[in-house]
């Protein structure tokens, strides 16, 4: 059985994504990292031909961050296409707006917090 996570071909850009992090994956991260919510995350996480914000294996949870790029009706299709595919697989997506890691990062931990005990 051919596996679709952290394929070899996408390792280059996984780890570019991780070195290259916006403001927001990093303070989100801050928050995720070293099990400091129970679970276990990865960031930049490939999953099939899509690389995922954050992933937590146990939980089958998907955390992405979204910017000003995301609102353009180019990339709203491939947003929802990726959404689609990940959750036929069975994986919860959760989507935050960058602007919510920047004025509410307590909201959105608690989401995720609520997220994880349920």
């Amino acid at each position: 059985m051919q596996t679709i996570h952290s394929i070899k071909t996408k390792e280059i850009i996984r780890k570019k994504l991780r070195k290259d992090a916006t403001p927001q994956e990093i303070i989100l991260w801050s928050r995720l990292r070293r099990g400091k919510l129970g679970y276990k995350f990865r960031r930049q996480h490939s999953i099939g031909k899509y690389i995922v914000d954050f992933y937590c294996s146990e939980k089958k949870l998907i955390i992405e961050l979204d910017g000003w790029q995301h609102r353009e009706e180019v990339n709203d299709g491939y947003d929802i296409e990726r959404t689609k595919f990940l959750e036929s697989l069975g994986y919860r997506v959760l989507r935050f707006w960058n602007n919510d890691v920047n004025k509410n990062i307590e909201g959105v931990v608690l989401k995720i917090e609520e997220f994880l005990k349920g």
